[in-house]
């Protein structure tokens, strides 16, 4: 747990890039709020939306918790998440988290498809490698074992 309050709080760095992308210039997610054209935040009110946004994730964690501890789970999901939306009565950010969630979900299978893909062309290519040095090792083989034949033949000639 945080030793201090302050220690809950978002970076700094993070609540000003977010203010900067409510812009309504940059703006295009269904989530986000537009400030009109020319508003400045001054430190304090970062200040304060750090410290409002640090309340809200305790809050919608702690909601999300009561329903996996419902679920008699210790690990919080994003059903768990969605539910504690539901009942803190933000059901308009439900419908883009979710639509969120399947973009992310699909971006982790199609990273996972990658790298298995690209473990499968290195196995091939091991796998190759391991073929030609064989018949390397082979062809050496028999080379010498015609050496040793013609050395017979000579010593019995």
């Amino acid at each position: 747990m945080a030793e201090r309050p302050e220690d809950l709080n978002l970076p700094n760095a993070v609540i000003t890039r977010i203010i900067k992308e409510a812009n309504p210039h940059v703006c295009s997610s269904p989530l986000s709020l537009q400030l009109p054209d020319g508003v400045n935040i001054s430190k304090e009110a970062r200040s304060a939306i750090s410290r409002a946004a640090s309340v809200f994730v305790l809050y919608a964690t702690s909601c999300a918790n009561n329903f996996a501890m419902k679920g008699k789970r210790k690990t919080l999901n994003a059903s768990d998440v969605l539910s504690a939306m539901e009942e803190m009565e933000f059901q308009r950010f439900v419908t883009p988290l979710k639509e969120a969630l399947e973009a992310y979900r699909r971006e982790q299978k199609g990273k996972k498809e990658a790298s298995e893909q690209k473990k499968k062309d290195k196995d091939k290519k091991d796998c190759e490698e391991q073929d030609k040095s064989r018949e390397e090792e082979d062809e050496d083989e028999e080379r010498l074992d015609e050496e040793e034949q013609n050395e017979e033949e000579e010593v019995d000639n």
